[in-house]
């Protein structure tokens, strides 16, 4: 064990002191931030820019960094001079987007899953819903050949009469567990890789400020994105925004509902204007908003504008959020028929399969571009590596 724990430090100090080659997609980077560096027309469009002028090479550290920073809003593609037919085909918005998925891909734990990005489809993400929401139907079917009472009689919107509290809390806690463990282990190796120094309070509060406010999704001057034509519209970071509130919503609403159970030993099921309620029906609508918009501007979105190949992993995600808040409305709406039963059993088949596709489908770019803004708002405040070299 010792042996290969020696063997496991000398290939790392190996990695370390040997620069890493780069990929097709990193070399396409590394050469157009190089004609960026040299005519910096969007020095100020957002923090890609300025992170790239304190460079003059890229290795795959800074490539991989600057890429999950990119926000893929377009404002450099549409103002670039360099941009297709001309020769130099600078479209950094496409370039950057490929090199996302391989850094997802790249960082996955456990590594073998890191394909499932590639894979992680619409069709797939429906398939294993269906799965999943069968399985629990199958379940409840059966149980009510035993007690006809779950399938036909109203309960009230007493759900743990058809699943108890304990059984979900201890599968969905260790599903989402997981998917908590896996995106840390691979936001943490990132992390170590791009090298990003020591975070101030500061540099912290600067993040928070940018992830939660979305700043470099209003595009170059502040006014948006660049859709289908040059048109500015800040109607993505609008649609990010309801999506993004609308999920820490529906958490929100399963943590008070968590404190009621174990600590004031308030237990389900809850009255339509109690706290649990009233997050989960806001945070409901909320994803219904933001990822109906997100899918509609996705199918209406440019294809130079991103990469073709990852919008099947965005609109796998996007149609797992549509379909567990949807569900999820559904089965408030109807939880007091004789319907509820299945409509639960259908819900939770969802809610899984978006938990178990969290690791390895678009909700792990948050994480990434959310470290990847940490390392900017600390790089800031440090010494560049040009004024080291004249010093």
């Amino acid at each position: 064990m010792k042996q290969l724990d020696a063997m496991a430090a000398l290939l790392d100090q190996a990695r370390d002191l040997a620069p890493l080659a780069l990929t097709g997609c990193e070399t396409e980077v590394a050469r157009q931030m190089q004609i960026c560096n040299a005519c910096r027309y969007c020095e100020g469009f957002c923090a890609v820019f300025p992170a790239m002028t304190r460079r003059l090479e890229f290795n795959k550290a800074d490539i991989n960094y600057l890429a999950n920073l990119c926000h893929n809003c377009g404002a450099c593609y549409h103002a670039c001079q360099y941009a297709p037919p001309h020769e130099f085909a600078v479209n950094v918005p496409q370039a950057m987007a490929r090199v996302r998925m391989q850094t997802y891909v790249e960082y996955a734990w456990p590594a073998p899953l890191g394909l499932l990005y590639r894979r992680n489809g619409v069709t797939v993400a429906l398939a294993l819903a269906a799965a999943l929401a069968l399985f629990l139907v199958l379940a409840v079917v059966l149980a009510g050949s035993r007690d006809r009472a779950l399938l036909h009689a109203p309960l009230a919107g007493n759900f743990y009469a058809i699943f108890p509290h304990n059984l979900m809390a201890a599968l969905f806690g260790a599903v989402f567990g997981f998917a908590i463990l896996a995106l840390g282990i691979g936001v943490t190796r990132f992390w170590r890789d791009v090298s990003p120094g020591r975070a101030s309070a500061p540099a912290v509060a600067e993040t928070l400020h940018h992830a939660l406010a979305l700043t470099y999704l209003g595009g170059g001057h502040g006014e948006g994105c660049n859709e289908a034509d040059d048109r500015f519209t800040l109607a993505r970071r609008r649609f990010h925004h309801c999506t993004f509130y609308g999920f820490m919503l529906c958490l929100a609403s399963t943590a008070v509902a968590t404190l009621y159970h174990y600590v004031m030993g308030w237990h389900a099921p809850y009255a339509l204007a109690s706290l649990p309620v009233l997050l989960g029906t806001a945070g409901g609508i909320g994803l219904i908003v933001g990822a109906g918009g997100l899918l509609w501007l996705n199918v209406r979105r440019d294809p130079a504008a991103g990469a073709p190949e990852q919008r099947p992993m965005d609109r796998g995600f996007i149609a797992l959020l549509l379909a567990t808040s949807a569900t999820g409305l559904a089965l408030l709406a109807w939880r007091d028929s004789g319907a509820m039963a299945l409509l639960l059993a259908v819900h939770l088949g969802v809610v899984m399969a978006l938990f178990v596709t969290l690791p390895y489908g678009k909700f792990a770019h948050g994480v990434f571009r959310t470290a990847a803004l940490l390392k900017s708002a600390i790089e800031k405040r440090q010494p560049s590596r040009l004024q080291l070299g004249a010093d």
